[in-house]
C-alpha cells in the first residue's frame, strides 16, 4: 500500500538526501535549535539536486520534509505581466505557500486579475489549504491553480476535507504528470554554467506514481 509518509530527516538540509550522491561529501550536521528561526529562500531557479530530490513523486518522503514552490504568475492588467520565480521554506515554522500569499500576492497589480499557477512538490498542509480557500474566497481576481507532485498526508480525514475546501473555493488541484515535470526542469532549474541545457531524465516509475496519485485525489475530491 502506498501512502505518503512525513519522517524527520537526520541530517538533510536545504532540501538534500542524507546520503546524496551528487553532494559534496558529508555535511556538518546542524542541530534543529541552532537553526534561524524561519527564512524564505526565493529565486528564480532551484538547484538540480533539490529538484531531482524533492519534486519526486516517491511513495516515501523520508527527509523531504521541506516544501518547493514554484511559480507563474499572469496579471491581466492594462500591460498584461508575466511573472515567474520559486520559494521554499527553510526549516519547520512557515511554508511556501503562506509566504507567496503573504509576500508575492500583494506585490502584484492591486484590482487586476491574477492568473497563478504553482507547480508544488506536494500538496499543501491542512493550515496552508485553510488559507489558500480563504484568500480564494475574498479575492474574485484570483485563480489559482496548484499541480502538486505528491499528495501530503492524504489519508487523514481534515486533510481530505482541506482539500475539498480549495475544490469548492475555486482552486484546480491536480497532480503532475510527467510532462509538468519536465516542464518545471525547464522553467525553474539551474543548468551548470557553460554546460549546454540538460534534457530531464524521467525517474524509473513516475508515471505510474502518477496514476496512483491521481486516483487517489479523483477519489478525494
Amino acid at each position: 500500500k502506498m501512502a505518503e509518509k512525513q519522517e524527520e530527516p537526520s541530517g538533510a538540509q536545504n532540501g538534500e538526501p542524507d546520503n546524496a550522491e551528487e553532494g559534496e561529501g558529508k555535511k556538518k550536521k546542524v542541530k534543529r535549535e541552532d537553526l534561524p528561526p524561519f527564512e524564505i529562500v526565493t529565486g528564480e531557479r532551484l538547484p538540480a539536486i533539490f529538484f531531482k530530490f524533492q519534486f519526486r513523486n516517491v511513495e516515501y518522503s523520508s527527509g523531504r520534509n521541506k516544501t518547493f514552490l514554484c511559480y507563474v504568475v499572469e496579471t491581466q492588467g492594462k500591460e498584461p505581466v508575466t511573472s515567474r520565480g520559486y520559494l521554499e521554506d527553510e526549516h519547520a515554522a512557515a511554508h511556501a505557500e503562506m509566504a507567496f500569499l503573504d509576500s508575492i500576492l500583494p506585490a502584484c497589480q492591486p484590482g487586476a486579475r491574477h492568473d497563478v499557477t504553482w507547480y508544488v512538490s506536494s500538496s499543501p498542509c491542512v493550515t496552508c489549504a485553510e488559507r489558500i480557500s480563504e484568500t480564494l474566497r475574498k479575492n474574485k481576481a484570483l485563480r489559482l491553480t496548484i499541480m502538486v507532485g505528491r499528495l501530503f498526508m492524504w489519508e487523514q480525514p481534515e486533510m481530505q476535507a482541506a482539500l475539498r475546501n480549495m475544490k469548492a473555493a475555486g482552486c484546480k488541484l491536480r497532480i503532475m504528470k510527467p510532462q509538468d515535470f519536465e516542464y518545471v526542469w525547464k522553467n525553474f532549474v539551474e543548468q551548470e554554467e557553460g554546460e549546454e541545457a540538460k534534457s530531464f531524465v524521467p525517474w524509473e516509475d513516475i508515471q505510474e506514481n502518477f496514476q496512483y496519485y491521481e486516483e487517489k485525489l479523483a477519489e478525494i475530491l
